[in-house]
Parts: C-alpha cells; structure tokens; sequence
C-alpha cells in the first residue's frame, strides 16, 4: 500500500507485489513511474485497487483509529467503485438518508517510512514541509520500522526544531536505522532535495531492456553501501 513512486516501480519490476492498494504512482517531475507503467500495461501485478486519494487516506486514518472503516463522499459518482466492487456504500443513520462511502480500514502488517532524525527509541522528527502521513502509515500497522537521516540522543530531535515536529512515538515504532541519503532519489528535506539527474538516469534506462540491465547491475546488484558509492560517482561523471 502506497502513495507510489520508485518504490512500487522496483518492487513491481522484481515481480514482488501480490496485492497493490494506491492512489498514484509517479516521480512527481515525471508524472508516471516507468516500471509500474510497465507492469500495469503488461498485467503482471495479479491484483490491483486503485483508490481515490481521498479514500486512501481514510483508509489509513480508519485503520489508525482501530474502526473497521470510515464514511466519505470521495468515490460516490466514479468507477472507483465500479473498479473495487468489494468497496461498498453506507447510509447515514441519523434521518437524511444520505449515502457515503464506506472507506475501509488499510490495515498494515509493516510499515516503512523515512525521517530526518529519531533517537534509539524510535522517536522521530521530520524537518521538511511534508510529513507524507507517516505518522498514519505508522499508526495503522502492526510493525514500524524507522529509516532515519541522523540518530540523535532524544534531546537532540528538538534541538533547534519546535516538538510539533515530532511525528513518531517510541509507543509506535519496532526498529530505527541510520541511512543517510537514504531516501535518494526523491527529496529528505532540509537534509537533500530530488536528485533530477539521477531520476531522469532512471527513467530513461527503464525504458530500455540492455539500459535497465545494465543500471541495476551498477546500482541495485549490491547492498545499501555499494549503492550509495554508486550513486555517489553517478554525481562526480555528471558534475
């Protein structure tokens, strides 16, 4: 379940996906993920729901709230239900029998997000104007697991950022790990924005069996360390 980019597009690639809830999948300055085009257009995902944005944040904040589903109007009027026919509507109990519909829960066995910094325990803050809800997909599932740009001692996530900041209770989260530049390509911001270059690199090889062989044997054929040095010399051939 995603609000999709690379990361649906490599997973879908590698024929990892049974099931795929999402409400988009693109690189934003790209407007469609390569990969997931790819594999929508040849059918290889065997099941696939495509959600209204609206419903898929309800979904998460009805499974955030531990309730079976949520009403909303988003959806009503549209093949989304027509799509998702195991999506039903519901009726308001309370006399102006209007109808809603019923949003259900996305419950999660495991989450994975990535902050700017959070402490052993599993505290974390985000720095930049987006907290991607987060902070849902945590609440809505079973396990937590915290990549983070910096682990710092619990003071240090409130040093010189407001505690509003602070999106992750320890209550939430199962493990924590320091990956710096670990959400490259797309933006941890103030830390990095998008690396373009690199994005645009991708896309383009994506689209091209012998490229896309050739850019996951130089960039995905190794561990989270060869990748960083991979892209580390992308950047000094490009500069």
């Amino acid at each position: 379940m995603s609000w999709g980019g690379a990361d649906v597009g490599l997973l879908a690639d590698a024929g990892k996906i049974k099931r795929l809830v999402y409400a988009f999948v693109s690189l934003d300055s790209i407007p469609l993920e390569p990969l997931f085009a790819r594999a929508r257009q040849d059918a290889t995902i065997p099941e696939v729901c495509e959600w209204d944005e609206g419903m898929f944040f309800t979904g998460l904040k009805a499974a955030s709230e531990r309730l079976p589903f949520l009403p909303m109007r988003a959806g009503l009027g549209s093949d989304v239900l027509v799509n998702n026919p195991d999506i039903t509507t519901i009726t308001s109990p309370y006399g102006d029998g209007e109808t809603f519909v019923a949003v259900p829960a996305l419950k999660l066995d495991a989450a994975l997000v990535h902050l700017n910094r959070a402490d052993a325990h599993g505290n974390a803050t985000y720095l930049g104007p987006d907290p991607y809800f987060d902070d849902l997909f945590a609440m809505a599932a079973d396990e937590v697991y915290v990549s983070c740009e910096q682990v710092v001692d619990t003071a240090g996530l409130t040093l010189d950022t407001p505690v509003q900041r602070l999106l992750l209770s320890r209550m939430l989260v199962t493990g924590v790990v320091e990956t710096p530049n670990g959400a490259h390509f797309t933006t941890c911001t103030p830390d990095y924005e998008r690396d373009e270059k690199f994005q645009r690199h991708y896309a383009t090889s994506a689209a091209d069996p012998e490229a896309w062989s050739a850019f996951k044997q130089r960039f995905l054929s190794g561990n989270e360390a060869a990748y960083q040095a991979a892209v580390a010399a992308f950047a000094e051939e490009q500069a």
